[in-house]
């Protein structure tokens, strides 16, 4: 089948040991560990410390997020790490200036967005101390320390980086502490600029002697709390209340495949069993990847999942998210459809069966825009995720855990692992991710082929595609779609195909950094040794 678009990377293949992240030196990290007897928990978590430094407007210890892990005896286990709400958040802290899709989640003077305010309790660090003390083989400290290492050394500001910078100058600007780094000389750091992150790195030798407990009640949490005290909510009380919870996900089935994802409040997992669901019936196969009414049908399919995440979504605590019947087939029927932006994520596994699936953040591309004095950490703007209005399911709550559409998704056949992947990109993940699920099964796509195919996106208003399907934009007009052209939906996919022989598969595609690195040969043969 000939395809509309041209990959433009290469996957990379091992028996040891694969990593894919979005930044070179998070896959450096997490294969350094691997290198030295770790497993997939350790590579996943250095990887992640290491991208907070290299990819800072992306992720940090002061964000939140979940971890989809398989573990070597088949189990599956979800680290929920994901940011609540201070026990000083109401339900009416902000003010909704529009109802219009666009601009619905807008508040006045951008306080869900920008500064104290937005800031959510934090459960990154939490959740990575959690699973790599739980599930991880190496110390603690020796995960740290890439991190450590690229902040102490300083890194290459990448054409990436550079464009995070400058697209948000104006907030980082108006924050004096995080202009001194970013903005040096009153200029946003050039692509080839050397960053050195000296704060942070003493930050990160703290959290190497004392563990999540730092930013969880220590100094780091004090700095961070005093620095929020002048127009946030969360204390340092909420800061040592914070918990990861471990979760049972969420299985669904596909054309003979089983879907395992995240389970509320992660939307995701739901929703692509619900989409996936619907979409079963259909010969899209036979339809055609890129065929408008392929197009049309994933539309509809996206909508109708949206729809049903608006009206019973978020933390199960608070809010009583119908799991079984959102999943079940016979609901997928009766709703068929009739035809007619920024986190990172890390995909890991290692040659004892152990996969990691990690997607984490700070919420928006940099966060709440500022950085807690003399310590390199840049806050989550969590807030943003929650509904502005009183009385909704996704409404502000004190200890509600944020809405979030993260997928670290995983594919099995006959109760093997076949794929594991995810990506950044906010309320465009979870879609993304279904739409890499389906390249896969239906329309037989190469790992590499399924991350970078182009993606489309709708919440029910107004349609986006990428470039690639922009040929087939008037034709989906013509289906009765507002259609829009946008440079990218979501962010870099990060992905793992396993075969049983024991080979892995690393694919990352042209919409972020992603990088992979794959490890092959092994130790010499026992017993060998060189003479002369």
């Amino acid at each position: 089948m000939a395809l509309p678009f041209t990959c433009e990377k290469r996957p990379a293949s091992g028996a040891l040991g694969v990593v894919v992240t979005n930044a070179p030196l998070g896959s450096v990290a997490g294969s350094e560990m691997l290198a030295v007897g770790g497993n997939a928990v350790d590579a996943a978590v250095a990887a992640l410390l290491t991208l907070t430094v290299v990819e800072p407007m992306m992720v940090g210890i002061a964000g939140g997020g979940i971890a989809h892990l398989r573990l070597a005896d088949g189990r599956h286990v979800v680290i929920d790490a994901l940011s609540v709400a201070g026990q000083g958040a109401r339900p009416d802290m902000f003010t909704p200036v529009s109802d219009l899709p666009d601009a619905y989640m807008e508040t006045e003077g951008r306080r869900n967005r920008v500064g104290p305010s937005a800031v959510a309790v934090p459960g990154n660090l939490r959740g990575w101390f959690l699973m790599q003390r739980r599930y991880g083989r190496l110390p603690w400290a020796d995960v740290v320390e890439p991190a450590v290492r690229a902040a102490t050394r300083g890194f290459a500001v990448s054409p990436y980086l550079h464009g995070a910078i400058r697209e948000h100058e104006a907030d980082l600007r108006a924050d004096p502490e995080i202009a001194r780094l970013l903005l040096p000389d009153g200029a946003p750091l050039a692509p080839g600029a050397r960053l050195v992150m000296g704060d942070y790195a003493q930050s990160l030798r703290l959290i190497q002697a004392q563990g999540d407990a730092a930013l969880h009640g220590g100094d780091l949490g004090r700095a961070l709390a005093d620095r929020l005290a002048d127009g946030g909510h969360v204390t340092l009380a909420d800061l040592k209340d914070a918990g990861a919870v471990e979760r049972v996900p969420i299985f669904g089935s596909y054309r003979g495949h089983t879907i395992v994802g995240p389970p509320p409040p992660a939307s995701s997992g739901v929703h692509i069993v619900q989409m996936l669901n619907m979409l079963e019936p259909f010969d899209l196969r036979g339809m055609g990847f890129g065929h408008p009414d392929t197009m049309d049908l994933m539309a509809r399919a996206i909508a109708l999942a949206f729809e049903d995440r608006r009206a019973a979504s978020g933390d199960p605590d608070f809010v009583d998210v119908p799991v079984d019947r959102f999943t079940s087939k016979d609901y997928a029927r009766r709703r068929l459809p009739h035809e007619s932006r920024d986190t990172t994520h890390v995909t890991v596994a290692d040659r004892d069966g152990i996969i990691v699936s990690a997607t984490h953040t700070i919420n928006g591309l940099w966060g709440a825009c500022f950085m807690v004095p003399g310590t390199g950490i840049i806050p989550n703007n969590y807030m943003l995720n929650y509904d502005p209005r009183p009385g909704r399911a996704l409404s502000v709550a004190p200890g509600k855990r944020v809405p979030t559409s993260m997928a670290p998704m995983m594919v099995l056949r006959n109760g093997r692992p076949l794929y594991a992947l995810g990506l950044p990109g906010a309320v465009r993940i979870f879609p993304s991710a279904m739409q890499a699920i389906v390249n896969l099964i239906d329309h037989g796509m190469t790992l590499q082929q399924a991350v970078e195919a182009p993606r489309l996106w709708t919440e029910g208003h107004h349609l986006e595609l990428e470039p690639a399907y922009a040929p087939q934009a008037e034709a989906m007009r013509a289906r009765g779609h507002d259609v829009r052209l946008v440079k990218t939906i979501g962010g870099g996919m990060n992905a793992i195909g396993l075969v049983p022989d024991g080979m892995m598969t690393g694919a990352a595609c042209w919409r972020a950094d992603g990088t992979v690195m794959a490890q092959g040969g092994g130790l010499a043969r026992p017993g060998i040794r060189f003479v002369i």
